[in-house]
């Protein structure tokens, strides 16, 4: 564990994964706040929901105090306790309920999104709450909140290796130019999520997988959007989604962090 001092409070940084995750939702916070709209891991909200104004401050407020919150010793369990509700709630109220308002890949491929950071939330969580937070909130600590954190992310690699399938030619289209048969590498990035979810999800080689995963979503951000924005893009779209795939980095990195105990090859260790 790193502990750095700064400013009388000891600074709390459990792993590199950690302090990118606590880092990223800094950096979401402020950007909701100083564009006062929702940053793209607290959307799509409805229109017509009441008080969207008010909600959209609310996430950026919810984003910067975890955030900071996360960083430090004496706050790292309530601030991970805060935003692993938030993210609860929004998967329940927003999330879900989309899948049954416009049923397709997209909102399957929304609610794997909000699984990741979940996932990463609850993995610092159950590092740094306290035994009695499992008595007063019903959330389980510890190993055994690991392993939710862990089945999470499992299950959230299956849409994505799915939606790779589904859409085929759109993500052939957004490998590098410099790379060969685009196709190929859609086919192989789909199959990589979906043979990592199978691995994580019954145990076998899981630190691997979860690893190689974190990876694959990092080399995304770097090789596809990040130059996309590097050009001179300014396409919501892709700008949402450059944003979108650095959290979701830094939420899978959280989750792999989480097995740095078990061997790289471990069977049945999930």
């Amino acid at each position: 564990m790193n502990k750095f001092t700064t400013g009388g409070q000891r600074m709390r940084v459990t792993s590199v994964g950690h302090a990118a995750f606590a880092i990223t939702m800094i950096a979401l916070g402020l950007l909701g706040l100083i564009k006062g709209n929702f940053t793209p891991v607290w959307d799509p909200v409805p229109k017509g929901v009441p008080a969207r104004e008010l909600l959209i401050y609310l996430c950026a407020l919810i984003s910067l105090a975890s955030g900071i919150g996360l960083l430090f010793k004496r706050t790292a369990g309530l601030a991970a306790r805060v935003l692993l509700i938030s993210l609860l709630l929004w998967m329940l109220l927003f999330r879900i309920p989309d899948i049954f308002r416009t049923p397709s890949m997209g909102s399957w491929y929304g609610c794997g999104e909000t699984a990741v950071m979940i996932a990463g939330a609850w993995v610092l969580y159950a590092w740094f709450a306290a035994n009695r937070d499992s008595q007063h909130f019903g959330l389980p600590t510890g190993p055994t909140g690991l392993r939710i954190a862990r089945v999470l992310f499992g299950l959230a690699l299956i849409p994505f290796g799915i939606g790779h399938f589904v859409y085929l030619k759109e993500t052939a289209a957004l490998v590098p130019n410099w790379l060969p048969s685009h196709l190929a590498w859609a086919y192989f990035t789909g199959s990589a999520f979906l043979a990592a979810a199978a691995a994580i999800l019954i145990g076998v080689c899981a630190r691997l997988a979860a690893a190689l995963s974190t990876l694959q979503i990092g080399l995304f951000t770097l090789l596809v959007w990040v130059p996309i924005i590097a050009a001179g893009s300014r396409d919501p779209f892709q700008v949402s989604e450059t944003i979108l795939s650095a959290a979701l980095t830094a939420g899978a990195w959280v989750v792999a962090d989480s097995y740095r105990d078990i061997p790289w090859l471990a069977i049945n260790k999930r």
